[in-house]
């Protein structure tokens, strides 16, 4: 598993401050506030949106085929004969209204309306899905910034105590005290911690458009985060029981129900191709008429002596069909294999990301606590070391490395405590389907 620093590869309208649907976005954010406005803006969620709008289109046009066709047909014709006898040129017309109804085609009908219906199903849970991966990819970068932001001020602290060394070591040097070459590593050291600063300041900015960018928000719109603290408990308690998790992160889990759809589907195209095998049957109706140029009667006779009406019943027996329904059943069997095997990855994908989470939690929780001890074993010496150096009994090099060893320290409480954090936080949300900061 990533350290916090690193990016971890994880619709309604609902209340939201007004900034946020202004023309320039500024403040801070809250983490529930970025996920409410990514569930109306997102562009995958919209894409998904549009693909529920699809299939529910699609079942209401499976529906329609139980209802008859009718129509309306007229055909307008010349024909010129420059040879032949009588009238060389003869105009015609027909007109005929027509209906069929398809009585009987082995149940592909049903097959196809319960395809259909479960599609709309399978489709709700996709958007659900990204609307879930959207919220653990924002919990993340939340926590990137939150993260970065403490790094910043770490930073800053020890800069300004190493410009206070440095500040003091020239007033030594000035004095005569310490040379020049002791001065200037004291120099070198503020430097150093001052780029610290910079780089800290840049991986800050860096966090905060991956949010904005996540967020899809405007070149002019700007982003931050609110502050929040992480007590010692919430990284030091223990995760409940990892077979629970498991068993509910079974059931919250979109992606494994959208699998067991795409199993009853495949069920579905399975009857359907069979149906091919069956006979049809269809009933068809219809009243025409027609008007030939040439006739004796004139067009209105024409029309109403040629009134007819019509009707017939087709049965279609299939014999040889180049085993076009064989292969159809040998395909819907294979997709609803595959669709087998997705949902058992999808599974063993779970327990894989809960016991990483677990393991992740649990060794953070040993640095956080072997670091914190680090953390005011570092402070105190370099404190004492410090006060030492300001009446001129420490040698330079002490100094230095007491101040790289709470730099050290401080940093890596900073890394245990937020991927304690983030695993604990992960846990939840595959527990409940939600989380919040």
């Amino acid at each position: 598993m990533n350290e916090p620093l690193k990016l971890l590869t994880a619709v309604g309208l609902l209340a939201l401050p007004m900034t946020m649907w202004g023309e320039a976005t500024t403040g801070q954010w809250s983490y529930r506030e970025c996920v409410d406005y990514a569930r109306v803006n997102n562009i995958s969620l919209k894409r998904s949106a549009l693909t529920e709008q699809s299939a529910s289109v699609s079942l209401e046009s499976a529906k329609a085929q139980w209802t008859p066709s009718f129509d309306f047909g007229t055909t307008q014709g010349f024909t010129n004969t420059p040879w032949g006898e009588g009238s060389k040129n003869v105009y015609n017309s027909n007109y005929g209204v027509n209906a069929a109804w398809t009585l009987w085609d082995g149940g592909k009908r049903e097959s196809d309306i319960r395809r259909a219906s479960t599609d709309v199903q399978r489709s709700g849970w996709a958007t659900d899905q990204e609307y879930k991966d959207i919220q653990t990819s924002i919990l993340t970068t939340y926590l990137n910034i939150l993260y970065a932001r403490e790094a910043v001020e770490v930073n800053r602290s020890l800069y300004d105590v190493s410009v206070a060394q440095a500040n003091r070591g020239k007033q030594m040097m000035e004095s005569g005290k310490i040379s020049m070459v002791d001065y200037q590593q004291l120099a070198t050291q503020a430097e150093s911690d001052r780029y610290n600063v910079v780089t800290a300041e840049a991986e800050l900015a860096t966090r905060r458009l991956a949010l904005k960018t996540l967020l899809e928000l405007e070149i002019d719109q700007n982003i931050d985060v609110l502050p929040l603290q992480f007590s010692r408990e919430m990284v030091m308690d223990e995760l409940p029981p990892l077979s629970e998790s498991y068993l509910l992160a079974l059931n919250t889990d979109s992606k494994l129900r959208y699998d067991s759809l795409s199993v009853k589907m495949a069920d579905e195209d399975i009857r359907a191709a069979k149906a091919g095998a069956y006979p049809s049957l269809s009933v068809s109706a219809g009243v025409g008429t027609g008007y030939y140029s040439t006739g004796s009667q004139g067009w209105g006779e024409q029309m109403k002596r040629g009134f007819n009406e019509n009707i017939g019943l087709t049965v279609s027996i299939p014999i040889y069909d180049r085993k076009k329904t064989k292969t159809a059943i040998a395909q819907a069997k294979i997709s609803k294999m595959s669709s087998e095997l997705d949902s058992q990855a999808r599974r063993t994908e779970i327990a894989k990301s809960l016991e990483e989470y677990y393991i992740d939690h649990e060794s953070a929780k040993s640095r956080y606590e072997a670091a914190l001890e680090s953390e005011r074993e570092a402070a105190l010496t370099d404190e004492l070391v410090g006060e030492r150096f300001s009446v001129g009994y420490v040698q330079i090099t002490e100094l230095l490395q007491s101040h790289q060893a709470l730099v050290s320290a401080r940093h890596e409480v900073l890394r245990a405590k937020y991927m304690a954090v983030l695993a604990r936080k992960m846990v939840e949300f595959m527990r409940n389907g939600s989380v919040d900061l």
